[in-house]
């Protein structure tokens, strides 16, 4: 099996917990729209690779197809199997994916394409989709243009070292790929709305390379989390709060 990040292995292996707490679902409208764009039916088979602890999957399996998942980190596949005992939970990379050539109607990537995206991962997902079949990478884009939305992007930049990240662009240099038409792009609008502990503070702890600092230096992260909940006048005192995303769908089809 490919190796894989080691912020990602030691991140996610550390809050997996924390990850299935506070990060963001999608949006209401994405399971209709992917559901036509995509013409997903209940024969098809449909495959949430990279899927930690199944935030996306649970979408998926409202489709009525049939959904597998496979996830590299151990403790992300456990709460998964929890959440979703009726799912397939494989262990795998993106570069061996555990399933027979042609054997997919979609494959969907749910904030993890960054991680993987390479040509042999590209090789790997052509082999197992059908001639046809849909390439789905999605993730939920942190809303900036809101004030303390960007001092939080400001608070955990410099501890992001070499880990692969989505506003970067550089998962883009597989595309065009070989086997595959032309990468089209849709958007949607999506609040995350609970407790600021929840939507903020577990959310942010469990970006990968956060959850993978020695233990002082994440307890730093939080106190200035916690602080920020404290003071800014669009948090203070509230709980409640709505955690401004733009979920961003990228699509394209197997040749």
């Amino acid at each position: 099996m490919t190796s894989i990040h080691h912020a990602a292995a030691e991140g996610f292996s550390k809050q997996a917990e924390a990850y299935a707490r506070g990060r963001p679902e999608y949006p209401a409208a994405l399971l209709p729209w992917l559901t036509e764009a995509f013409g997903i039916e209940p024969a098809h088979q449909l495959l949430d690779l990279g899927a930690g602890t199944g935030k996306f999957t649970r979408l998926l399996a409202q489709t009525g197809a049939r959904v597998s998942a496979v996830e590299p980190v151990e403790a992300m596949r456990a709460q998964l199997t929890q959440a979703l005992p009726d799912v397939a939970a494989l262990p795998g990379t993106a570069e061996s994916i555990p399933l027979p050539d042609a054997s997919l109607d979609v494959v969907v990537c749910a904030q993890a394409f960054h991680w993987f995206s390479t040509l042999a991962a590209m090789r790997e997902i052509h082999r197992v989709l059908k001639p046809g079949g849909k390439l789905a990478l999605v993730w939920n884009v942190r809303d900036e243009s809101v004030d303390w939305v960007a001092e939080i992007t400001r608070l955990i930049t410099p501890y992001e070292g070499d880990a692969p990240r989505f506003y970067k662009g550089e998962w883009r240099r597989v595309f065009p790929a070989p086997g595959f038409g032309p990468l089209r792009e849709h958007r949607l609008p999506y609040l995350h709305s609970g407790p600021p502990e929840r939507v903020i503070l577990d959310r942010i702890l469990s970006v990968s390379f956060i959850a993978a600092l020695p233990a002082d230096e994440q307890m730093h992260v939080r106190d200035a989390l916690l602080k920020l909940i404290a003071t800014h006048p669009a948090l203070a005192g509230r709980s409640e709060v709505h955690f401004p995303y733009s979920t961003v769908i990228y699509h394209c089809v197997r040749e």
